[in-house]
């Protein structure tokens, strides 16, 4: 493909963001509506999913196209090996300007000291432009805050905190000179919660706007917090969705759009505390299952696409509309050839979990099966661990809001042990490992 027809490449990945706040979720409408038209003009990947759902260790996933312990960033707070082949690099070499914007995470964290959240060049994966904080939830609060730029130095962050990073990322989509094709992330913290202040922090009047919303189904019969975070969790999914159409706008206006590829994601989603005494961290869908939506290429045209894919595919597809070849180290297959028609998605995902638990999950359309292994720190220390017991079993058919454990059900071993000769395959090609699953004892 030549550099002058290339197209440029802007990827927005929120936080924590769960797949049904779009509209085909069928619950929570009307609070995307630029993501939901979008997504009716262009593709939605019904059935995305984080391959660790963790902030950090997630995102490694997105910058090497591996999965997180083979980059080492297994928890958060670990630092993302500078020589590590990361997208940003191979998108410089072939002519692109990169340009990173919002949250980064990727750093090692030595202290809650918003002076250190800097990110020194070398580290910075292969990205020319930069506007960023390393933990943005610990130098901004809803209002206030701040990034860092190219120098390491602070520049401040205005209006709400989506808004206020959102314009960094105009800054450069203006000042592009168009000589050749850019890639942009944009790394959003909506709708994440605040960690100093434990609550979740729409825009001004959330709690109003959204105060009736129905919630989704695992939500309105598990415990957690979502009686008090709902409202505003969903009021900063619609200020992202704002800004979604901001960058839309300013690449209409400077006559890019047509020429540009529009990804939209998020890291992990948010079950409110539900499943453990955190908001993600488990294998249940409110944890795994994220948003994916595609415009612009081979993504025109209003297609909802069923198939099964991982979070760990979005480095190959960026750099396959990109006309580039895909390393044989990545693990993901390409989407933009799966809305083509020329491969089919995936047959099963898989996630790692950590911090909570230590944990491995395999799902297909109609099976969740997950095990776990350790405790808590457990979890923290160690990338992976010589025997896990089974803990989950879904059927996601009868079941899709995993609201009934099936592991202990006799009728299902054979479902059990068939998953598990599979999740131990996976472990075996990217773990290099041969784990003890011990089985539980059917009732």
């Amino acid at each position: 493909m030549e550099q002058s027809k290339r197209p440029n490449i802007v990827f927005v990945l929120s936080d924590q963001q769960r797949w049904d706040t779009l509209s085909y979720g069928g619950v929570v409408e009307g609070v995307t509506p630029n993501l939901d038209r979008l997504a009716q003009e262009g593709t939605l990947f019904e059935n995305c999913f984080s391959a660790q759902p963790v902030c950090g260790p997630s995102r490694a996933c997105l910058q090497s196209g591996r999965y997180a312990t083979e980059t080492g960033n297994f928890v958060n707070g670990k630092m993302l090996p500078p020589d590590t082949d990361c997208i940003a690099k191979r998108m410089k070499e072939a002519g692109y300007d990169t340009a990173y914007v919002g949250k980064w995470h990727l750093m090692e964290e030595k202290e809650i000291d918003p002076s250190g959240w800097d990110v020194p060049p070398q580290y910075r994966a292969g990205y020319d432009y930069w506007r960023v904080s390393n933990l943005l939830e610990f130098t901004s609060h809803a209002y206030e805050g701040y990034l860092f730029n190219n120098d390491n130095e602070k520049v401040p962050i205005r209006g709400y905190r989506a808004d206020g990073v959102t314009d960094y990322a105009l800054e450069y989509i203006e000042k592009h000179c168009g000589d050749r094709p850019f890639f942009l992330m944009l790394s959003l913290l909506e709708p994440h919660h605040q960690n100093d202040e434990r609550r979740f922090c729409g825009p001004d009047g959330s709690k109003e706007q959204y105060a009736n919303y129905p919630m989704p189904v695992d939500l309105q019969n598990l415990s957690g917090d979502q009686q008090e975070g709902f409202a505003d969790y969903l009021g900063a999914c619609n200020r992202l969705d704002w800004n979604v159409g901001r960058i839309e706008e300013l690449l209409k206006r400077q006559g890019m759009w047509e020429n540009t590829i529009f990804l939209c994601t998020s890291d992990h989603g948010c079950h409110f505390k539900t499943r453990n005494s955190e908001y993600k961290r488990s294998c249940h869908d409110a944890s795994i299952h994220v948003p994916l939506v595609a415009h612009g290429g081979p993504f025109q045209g209003g297609h909802s696409i069923g198939d099964l894919v991982s979070l760990v595919d979005i480095p190959s597809t960026i750099l396959s509309v990109a006309g580039m070849q895909i390393p044989t180290s990545y693990r993901g297959i390409a989407l933009d050839q799966v809305a083509s028609g020329n491969i089919q998605g995936r047959e099963y995902v898989f996630s790692q979990i950590s911090e909570a638990v230590c944990g491995r999950c395999v799902r297909s359309k109609k099976w969740k099966y997950s095990v776990e292994s350790g405790s808590e720190q457990d979890s923290w220390e160690h990338p992976s661990m010589p025997y896990y017991q089974e803990r989950y079993l879904y059927d996601l058919e009868k079941d899709p809001h995993e609201l009934c454990n099936l592991i202990h059900e006799q009728e299902y071993e054979p479902v059990r042990k068939e998953l598990q000769k599979i999740l131990l395959e996976w472990i075996k090609e990217v773990e290099g490992e041969t784990p003890k699953i011990l089985t539980v004892k059917s009732e």
